[in-house]
């Protein structure tokens, strides 16, 4: 099966020259290219930017090149074979899932209630993720990026952002003033919750399919608080992240000495049978609040209600 190539029979593309305007200046020449240069590879755009066919101003270019606005683009003539690969299809079940998810949305901003179980990029074993179904739900948003992530089995608020401007402007915050963002979630966990216990900063470090507390891992700082206490068998608490280390929350959780339940990697495996006993199905942390400090000084707030699948479990008390 042959790729996509730039001679041989096929669907042509024809030669194209792109101009960035104001809203992409700042912006990566990959990243764009694979915004408006839709259904060729990756590979090929890049390895036409290393043969400085594909050129900016007319020049070769790197593909880390931060564009400016007024940039011309100049994309060579291309065909498709027709017996190439079609993109990984989204499977309509995924499709259907995220159908009327959105909490809020405005000029800038997409944000919606991730289902629990639904991974945000397409893997090895995923075909689609939360940003191929959006990006077919809604063919007239060509610059939908996801400004941060939830783990597959984490439930609640997503955001992803319209323009690169607010792509930009997020990712600054995140990078460089990342507690300006406040990201709250609720969490079930095994045991009674010590009141006193309010900030958890154990550093990081990822180990293959893992992440485990290590003194030489990336600082890493998590704050909790009781939100209802079922007896000493389980605690129901708020908790905001100060970084987004990868996993943070379950690892933290899970060194103090209350794992989450229903996490079928850093759980407890007796706590996690007592509460599907009782109903409780998946990892029981929740985005529940996402708090955006906007570009004009305003402040942007949404939540995402407790996943119904909760109901059963928490009516129960573990």
């Amino acid at each position: 099966m042959r790729p996509v190539t730039e001679a041989g029979p096929g669907r042509s593309e024809p030669a194209r020259t792109l101009i960035v305007d104001v809203e992409h200046a700042g912006r990566r020449l990959d990243k764009f290219l694979r915004s408006r240069v839709k259904g060729v590879p990756a590979g090929l755009l890049f390895r036409l930017l290393r043969q400085g066919k594909l050129r900016v101003n007319g020049r070769k270019a790197q593909q880390n090149y931060r564009l400016q606005a007024g940039d011309e683009i100049t994309v060579p003539a291309l065909r498709i074979d027709a017996d190439a690969a079609p993109p990984p299809a989204v499977p309509p079940a995924l499709i259907q899932q995220l159908r009327g998810t959105a909490l809020h949305e405005d000029e800038d901003l997409l944000i919606i209630d991730k289902p629990a179980g639904v991974a945000v990029h397409r893997g090895t074993d995923v075909p689609a993720g939360v940003i191929d179904a959006l990006r077919q739900l809604r063919p007239e948003l060509p610059d939908l990026e996801l400004i941060h992530r939830l783990d597959r089995s984490t439930s609640g608020v997503l955001a992803l952002a319209k323009s690169p401007s607010m792509l930009r402007y997020l990712h600054d915050l995140l990078r460089d003033r990342e507690d300006e963002i406040e990201r709250r979630y609720l969490a079930l966990v095994a045991g009674h919750w010590p009141a006193e216990t309010t900030i958890l900063d154990a550093p990081l470090r990822r180990e293959e399919n893992r992440v485990v507390v290590d003194p030489d891992g990336q600082r890493a700082e998590t704050h909790v608080a009781v939100a209802q206490r079922f007896g000493n068998r389980a605690t129901l608490l708020e908790v905001r992240l100060l970084t987004g280390r990868k996993h943070q929350i379950r690892v933290h959780l899970q060194h103090a000495g209350h794992p989450i339940a229903g996490d079928d990697r850093y759980g407890d495996d007796a706590f996690n049978r007592r509460a599907a006993s009782l109903g409780g199905t998946g990892l029981h942390l929740h985005a529940a609040e996402l708090v955006i400090p906007r570009p004009d000084g305003t402040t942007l707030a949404v939540t995402a209600p407790t996943p119904r699948r909760w109901e059963q479990l928490l009516r129960a008390g573990l």
